[in-house]
This record gives C-alpha cells, sequence and structure tokens, in this order.
C-alpha cells in the first residue's frame, strides 16, 4: 500500500502549487460526495430489495456485507493499480468499474435475481474501494499533521453531504415508485406485485451510470496535477525493514476500532427504514421512513463539520471519547424504549458517528513516519468490517429488530476504549511524536 501515499507527498506539476492543490481538494470533496451518495442509496434499496425476494434480515443484510467484502477483496490490487498507472488514471477506472456495476443493476431488476443484484452491488463497492484507498490517506498526509483529523474531518463532510441526499433520491425514486414502499408495513406483495417493484431500480441506477460516465470524463480531461514519488521513498523502504507495525499501539488498535464501528454504522443505517417503520415506533410506510434517514444522514455531515472545527483547539482523543459515549447513550435509549423517543435516539446517532471514521483513521496512522503507507493500507482494509452487519441481520432475526441493537451500542464501547488508551502512540517517530494532535 505505499505507493498512493508516497505519491501524494509530492506534487509536481506546471501550474501553482496553490491552485493545484485547491483543485485537487475540490476534486477529493467531489469523490467523497459521490461514494458517499451511492452507498447510501442501499439504505433504500435493502427494505426494497426484502420485499421483492422476500428475504429475512440475515439475508437482507447479506447484501450489505457482500458490499463491504469487496473493500477487503479490493484494497491491495486497488494500490497497485494506483502504483502502476497513477492518481488520474485510477480514479477513472474506479468511476468506470462502479458505472459498469450500476448497468448491472438493471439486467438484476429485470430477471430479477438475488444472486445477480449481489455481483452488481459487489462491482460498484470494488470501484468505490479503488477510490478510498486513493482518497483517504492522501488527504491525512497532504497537509499538517497536527491539523490531519480536522481536515479528514472537513473532507468526510462532503461525503456526508452525498449520504444526505440519497435516502431522499432512493426514497423518490425506489420506494416511491414501488408497492413495498408506499403500502403500510406488513403488507404481504403478492408475485405480480414484486415484479413489478423489481423493475423499480432500473431508473435510479441509470440515471447513476450516467452521472459516473460524465463524471469519469471530466476528470480524464481535467488538469490534474501529476502524482510523483518523492525521494524520500528510497530511504522510507530502507527504514520499513528495520520497524514493524505492530509496536504501534495506536495502529494495533485501531485497525479493529475501523472494523467494529463500521459494523456499528452500518448496522443502523441498513436497519433505519424497516425500524422506524414499526407499528411501536414510528408507524410510517417505508417512503416516509427514507425521510428520516435523510434525517440522520444529515446530522452525520453536520457533525463532521463541527468535529473538523473543535479539534482545531480539542483534542482529537477527547473528542472521540465524547461522542463514543453519546452514541452508546442514545444506542440504549433506542433498544429499550418506543415510540417517537426511540426513533429519534436512533436518528441522532448519526451526530455522534460522524467524527469517528476519519479520527480514527488519522490516530491509527499517527507516528507511524516511513510506515505510514502500510498502516493507512491496513486501516482502509478495515472497512471490511462493515460486511459483519450480517450478524446483526441474525440476532434481529433471533432476538428481534430493537434487541439487535445493543451490538451497536458495544462496538461504541469500543470506540471509547480506543480513544482513552488504545489511540495512544507508541514507539512514534521523532517528527511526529512531537506533533500535538
Amino acid at each position: 500500500m505505499a505507493a498512493p501515499i508516497s505519491s501524494a507527498r509530492t506534487m509536481e506539476t506546471t501550474s501553482s502549487p496553490v491552485v493545484s492543490y485547491r483543485a485537487t481538494m475540490s476534486l477529493l470533496a467531489s469523490l467523497f460526495f459521490t461514494w458517499g451518495f451511492i452507498t447510501v442509496i442501499n439504505n433504500t434499496l435493502l427494505p426494497h430489495l426484502r420485499s421483492v425476494f422476500d428475504l429475512n434480515y440475515t439475508q437482507t443484510t447479506l447484501i450489505e456485507s457482500v458490499w463491504f467484502i469487496a473493500y477487503f477483496v479490493a484494497s491491495i490490487p486497488s494500490a497497485r493499480l494506483i502504483e502502476r498507472i497513477g492518481y488520474k488514471k485510477s480514479m477513472v477506472v474506479g468511476l468506470g468499474i462502479m458505472a459498469a456495476g450500476s448497468l448491472m443493476m438493471i439486467p438484476a431488476a429485470r430477471l430479477p435475481s438475488y444472486p445477480v443484484t449481489l455481483f452488481a452491488l459487489f462491482v460498484i463497492a470494488c470501484g468505490i474501494a479503488l477510490l478510498q484507498v486513493a482518497a483517504n490517506p492522501y488527504v491525512a498526509v497532504v497537509g499538517s499533521p497536527q491539523t490531519a483529523s480536522s481536515r479528514l474531518n472537513l473532507v468526510q463532510a462532503f461525503n456526508s453531504l452525498g449520504t444526505t441526499f440519497a435516502p431522499l433520491f432512493g426514497g423518490y425514486l425506489i420506494l416511491g415508485r414501488s408497492n413495498s414502499g408506499t403500502l403500510e408495513a406488513g403488507h404481504v406483495l403478492t408475485q405480480a406485485e414484486r415484479l413489478a417493484d423489481a423493475q423499480a431500480v432500473q431508473l435510479p441506477y441509470l440515471i447513476v451510470a450516467a452521472v459516473l460516465v460524465v463524471l469519469a470524463v471530466v476528470i480524464a480531461r481535467f488538469p490534474l496535477p501529476e502524482m510523483k514519488s518523492s525521494g524520500t521513498s528510497r530511504v522510507s523502504k530502507e527504514q520499513r525493514t528495520q520497524h514493524s507495525l505492530w509496536r504501534h499501539r495506536n495502529l494495533v488498535f485501531g485497525i479493529p476500532a475501523i472494523f467494529i464501528y463500521l459494523i456499528a454504522e452500518i448496522g443502523v443505517a441498513n436497519l433505519f427504514i424497516n425500524f422506524v417503520s414499526q407499528p411501536e415506533i414510528g408507524n410510517v410506510n417505508h417512503e416516509t421512513a427514507s425521510h428520516y434517514l435523510f434525517v440522520l444522514w444529515g446530522g452525520m455531515m453536520v457533525g463532521r463539520f463541527i468535529g473538523s472545527a473543535l479539534m482545531r483547539t480539542v483534542s482529537a482523543e477527547r473528542v472521540l471519547a465524547g461522542a463514543s459515549i453519546g452514541a452508546a447513550i442514545v444506542m440504549l435509549v433506542a433498544t429499550f424504549t418506543t415510540g417517537h423517543v426511540a426513533m429519534w435516539a436512533l436518528i441522532s446517532v448519526g451526530l455522534f458517528h460522524s467524527v469517528m471514521f476519519p479520527t480514527i483513521f488519522t490516530l491509527g496512522i499517527k507516528g507511524l513516519g516511513p510506515l505510514t503507507e502500510e498502516g493507512a493500507g491496513l486501516l482502509i482494509m478495515a472497512i471490511a468490517g462493515g460486511a459483519l452487519v450480517v450478524v446483526q441481520g441474525w440476532l434481529a432475526d433471533i432476538y428481534g429488530l430493537q434487541m439487535s441493537f445493543l451490538l451497536t451500542a458495544l462496538c461504541e464501547m469500543y470506540v471509547l476504549f480506543y480513544a482513552m488508551w488504545g489511540s495512544k502512540a507508541t514507539n512514534a517517530f521523532p517528527d511526529e511524536q512531537a506533533s500535538p494532535n
């Protein structure tokens, strides 16, 4: 995973360095927005597919598990591709892969086929993984180490902007145009209604594919600065042979922190619509529930802007600890209460989850020096933790949907442990060791 981050440290271009930096960050912000938008369409897609294919919660969450398995499968090949063809071409390839997967959703809907749907979503996720491997570590190291957490939270806010609008898009074009989305909860669809509902995903994914192709063309023609390895790459390789990643506590505990946090975030998002639509909670149909999902992701966006500003004066560890405590409390409220109290408790967890991924990531690579590349690669691979959302689906089938959120509360406790102890850097390299967070 070394090449992408090493390459990010030196930008060689004929244009002004300031202009090149701003143009690059603007491009990255658009990519963060795009993959956030497409990822969260799944939150409206899953309850739709659950009705179309008559799935239980385990089978429904398996769809999202396949999505996140793609991160594990595609991370290392993505890094090698970036090393071989560079950032710009890799971005174009990643968008092309996502567009191809989106187009596969059309025959999946026409058949309709659960396995083909899984494969199409896997392909889309592989394209997103390629973009993720490049963008997250690049933003973390492109500026001062002191403001890495603040900077990544700021750019991740644009990701949340995409996740905020996606439920409205999916709610209108998928749930709003299907029987499963507009009929009352508990209605059993006939075979004819299922076949009709399956067709509802064709238009939205055709639109998504068209937008991705346009964005790929724009990037291909955009004068993006060339990213070339700096002269320190050779030194870094020599130093890597003398040091071990596993001597850095913040990374060792940071990898499971990312993994476990993703279980919490994805579990909440994917089961949200089913949770809110229950008679004892919100008593609304799926389309209406998707509007509340908009609020959850909106809170995540607002939280990242707040977190970015807050971390300029408060340590990232303290902000992360406070967020994990708040998240655990609202998850317990959502689990053991009913009605709008439980519903709004679950909605509010987005505000607390907002800072977790970017903050854990930057704390995880803090002080790694020449080992930053490998460490960042492992943290990106840990996004595959989202695949274990199927465990929550299994718990929901056995113990009930509401009680399954106790798993989320336990995940928040590990994040708290990481913030208070696991994130403390050990064997940090001198240039990083002296840098305040």
